[in-house]
């Protein structure tokens, strides 16, 4: 179990401290990029590795294609449709250029077709179909998209098609890509294995999936490229090695070639650089907190969740963990309550913070038994 030292502070005092640190990425190892934008995130701990104009307004291309597949997921969660009902194709999806599934005109097809011709064939026509099939047209599918979005956290986008055809309006920034491709994964464990498929046939027409890494044998497991010439080449992918999980986001390179190369080497960098660090499980007593006037006089303290870190290898060493708290904590106390924060720090990690809570109930001493205790803290003091 890793040892803490426990300091006594007050908990706005440590928050202020702290608040604006959580913001930045990992700053110990660092590397350059030719991307306009990119951000690299260690998955398994929320802790960005890399970033470079994350909040940037851009053109996300067919990458928004992500999102389309977020709300057609969802819409198979909710049982508003399965993977075997089947959606029209209209004039309009039929017609639309530039990548395609190839659908054909007046053919109802299976809404598991249509999602692996958005997610491996990248088609615009099939993005359509699936968008008339849940809202009645691509505008009302794309607001409620944006609508959806935003409570996911995306705060910088605005969706106005499900295809990511070229439009002044239609932008998302590097770091909202990142955050809906955590919350697919997240969400949608059963259907994360669309974005591994390497090729689909459909209309006799057999295409390959863009994703350059998924054939480079360096654990990358989807999710979506994307191209326009205002754009340039752009790729949000995730790799998983050992259990812990990566999300890259590139846009605004020059050429395949480059976001190929860009990407991988981005990747390896941040496996190589970082790793991450089990410190607590959820459960685990990180130290008994004195409690006044309780039925006991103490209480163990636990984080809620299993915690881990990630920073650069070379920080590790220096490494320190301090409880913050205000002690004692005071009776009646409920299992979960939060009684205190563990502060995290190394000479070249930003600092995290995250609440201790109760591990169990601690209730109050009786008019009595409190009489006694002030009596004993006048007498002995808080430590006795």
């Amino acid at each position: 179990m890793m040892a803490v030292v426990r300091t006594r502070a007050a908990l706005g005092l440590a928050a202020a401290m702290f608040t604006a640190a959580l913001s930045l990425p990992a700053q110990a190892a660092s590397i350059e990029t030719i991307a306009k934008q990119a951000i690299l995130i260690d998955m398994t701990s929320d802790t960005v590795l890399f970033e470079k104009n994350a909040d940037e307004r851009m053109a996300p291309s067919s990458m928004s294609k992500i999102a389309t597949a977020y709300m057609v997921f969802e819409a198979i969660k909710e049982g508003r449709v399965t993977m075997e009902s089947t959606m029209p194709v209209t004039e309009n999806a039929w017609r639309m250029q530039g990548s395609k599934m190839f659908v054909e005109l007046h053919n109802n097809i299976r809404v598991e077709d249509l999602l692996k011709g958005v997610i491996v064939q990248s088609g615009n026509d099939a993005c359509i179909v699936l968008a008339e099939g849940l809202a009645g047209s691509e505008r009302a599918f794309a607001e409620r998209t944006t609508k959806r979005v935003r409570e996911l956290g995306l705060k910088n986008t605005n969706l106005v098609n499900a295809t990511g055809w070229p439009d002044p309006n239609h932008y998302m920034t590097a770091r909202d890509l990142s955050i809906l491709a955590e919350r697919l994964i997240k969400d949608f464990p059963e259907h994360y294995h669309f974005y591994s498929i390497r090729d689909f046939q459909y209309h006799g027409i057999k295409q390959g999936n863009r994703n350059p890494l998924l054939y480079r044998g360096m654990g990358v497991d989807g999710m979506k490229t994307g191209h326009t010439e205002i754009a340039g080449y752009g790729l949000t992918a995730s790799a998983e090695r050992d259990g812990r999980r990566l999300i890259l986001v590139v846009n605004g390179l020059p050429s395949m070639q480059a976001r190929a190369d860009e990407s991988a080497r981005l990747i390896e960098w941040g496996y190589r650089e970082f790793a991450s660090y089990a410190l607590f499980k959820n459960g685990d007593t990180i130290e008994q907190m004195p409690v006044w006037q309780g039925a006991t006089e103490t209480v163990p303290v636990t984080v809620a969740d299993n915690l881990a870190v990630t920073m650069s290898r070379a920080d590790r060493p220096n490494m320190k963990v301090a409880l913050v708290s205000d002690k004692p904590v005071v009776a009646p106390v409920k299992k979960g309550d939060v009684v205190g924060k563990l502060v995290i720090t190394a000479p070249g990690f930003p600092g995290k913070e995250v609440p201790v809570v109760a591990a169990q109930d601690v209730a109050e001493l009786g008019m009595v038994g409190r009489a006694l205790s002030a009596a004993k803290y006048l007498v002995f003091g808080a430590d006795s």
